[in-house]
């Protein structure tokens, strides 16, 4: 009897020392603990502020910065231009998505459709690949299903069998947040609250705002000669994107598209490897606004005109800093004559390579001379979904950087660029950013290990 009662002393006195059940605020218990580890290839890049806009004189007097102090969070950065065999990972899982959903249709065993979690029985819409077996694309019964996939014979280059580029579509997702922050009550709520233009467009539910996006993925490797029409580009047209030798270079002939998409689908895989480990998703993958880009390419430092900080491209003993064109057209000054491989030249001081140079960089802002005047000074952007039958003017998206192709004004990170959303250009590439979760570096309360 005094056992029992000492026990139920002993479990009083523990009970007493939480606030568990007995009316008190104590928040949601046993909440997964998250520490936000850097991604693979990423550098962060903390908050900050600085003038935006600030740098060298307007060479070609266009008039388009208006220098504004804003704030930037922090966020992570690749260290690198998204380089042509990291592409290719994007391609590949393209090329055999499609080739298991032909496998699955045919009901070859191991590549059907998984449309019902077999735990839950949740249905998954859409549904998801089989990715349990790797495709044995030499097996007979598997190479005669997926013949669709590959040029027909008569457009074959001396009868070498190639994949059709033309069927690598790639379907995504979003969620059109821009559009679904505007007020619309009229579903669970009062209808006379509901804007004019979503009742009018008969937005009566959150599935209007999840868009949908086909994208065809493979570059544009004929981007070399349509560039330059009268300049003999032949071999990086045949070989940049396919040879080993390349696949450290910076990928080029990728429209921001297609830039877009890419990001869309490392977020997917990023998040679905996480869910297999029990852990939680992070931010997404994107573009960088050209805010952010900025701050990136200033390393930290307010008045840079340049990534390596000085005012001038050379360093003390004469090298120049960055892949661009020099002097008056000698573009092998720099060791380059076209795209080098990433990371040749010294980093800026948030480890950032090739943030001038090289190949300028997709941003995901809409390019407008006045975006400066009208946008917030906190994490300024200034975005547009263009459709295919917009006018022309609307398509444009702000490139930062400066190529191996320009001038050294072009590679001050102040300067001001445009290309087309749909164009595709040999001397035009991309880099990712991830938000940061929470307000800086180590402020999340796990203290876990930084590996994955």
């Amino acid at each position: 009897m005094r056992k029992v009662f000492f026990f139920l002393l002993v479990t009083a006195i523990f009970s007493s020392c939480s606030n568990s059940g007995n009316g008190e605020l104590t928040g949601v218990q046993d909440r997964t603990k998250f520490y936000h580890p850097d991604p693979y290839g990423m550098k962060f890049i903390p908050l900050g502020t600085y003038v935006m806009g600030i740098g060298e004189e307007d060479v070609p007097y266009t008039q388009m910065n208006q220098p504004k102090r804003i704030t930037v969070s922090s966020f992570y950065m690749d260290e690198t231009e998204i380089t042509n065999n990291e592409y290719r990972e994007f391609v590949y899982w393209v090329r055999d998505s499609i080739a298991r959903e032909f496998l699955g249709q045919a009901g070859i065993g191991g590549y059907e459709m998984i449309e019902e979690d077999l735990e839950t029985g949740e249905l998954f819409d859409p549904p998801f690949l089989n990715w349990e077996n790797d495709i044995e694309w030499d097996e007979q019964e598997i190479a005669l299903e997926l013949e669709e996939m590959y040029l027909p014979e008569d457009q074959r280059y001396f009868r070498k069998k190639e994949f059709d580029t033309r069927k690598l579509d790639y379907k995504y997702y979003w969620l059109d947040l821009q559009e679904a922050a505007k007020k619309d009550h009229s579903q669970g709520g009062d209808p006379r609250e509901a804007s004019f233009a979503n009742r009018a467009q008969g937005k009566t539910d959150r599935s209007v705002y999840v868009k949908e996006a086909i994208i065809n993925v493979y570059p544009d490797t004929l981007c070399w000669i349509h560039d330059y029409a009268y300049s003999y580009n032949d071999p990086f047209s045949q070989s940049y994107f396919y040879h080993p030798t390349y696949d450290h270079y910076p990928v080029v002939g990728v429209n921001w598209q297609q830039a877009r998409a890419f990001s869309m689908w490392r977020t997917r895989m990023f998040n679905v490897y996480l869910a297999s480990k029990g852990q939680a998703g992070v931010n997404d993958f994107r573009l960088p606004s050209e805010a952010e880009w900025e701050w990136a390419a200033r390393g930290g430092y307010e008045a840079n005109p340049f990534p390596w900080g000085g005012p001038y491209s050379k360093n003390k003993k004469g090298c120049l800093l960055a892949n661009f064109k020099p002097n008056r057209g000698n573009y092998i000054d720099d060791g380059g004559a076209r795209t080098v491989i990433v990371g040749h030249y010294p980093a800026n001081s948030f480890g950032l390579y090739d943030m001038s140079g090289n190949v300028s960089e997709w941003t995901r802002t809409a390019f407008d001379k006045a975006a400066n005047v009208v946008t917030w000074d906190l994490n300024p952007d200034y975005t547009y979904n263009a459709k295919v039958d917009d006018p022309i003017a609307y398509k444009r998206k702000v490139v930062k950087g400066g190529s191996w192709k320009d001038i050294e004004y072009y590679l001050l990170v102040s300067t001001r660029d445009y290309e087309y959303q749909d164009s595709a250009k040999s001397f035009v590439g991309f880099r990712c950013v991830m938000p940061y979760l929470g307000r800086s570096k180590g402020d999340n309360p796990s203290k876990a290990s930084n590996v994955y």
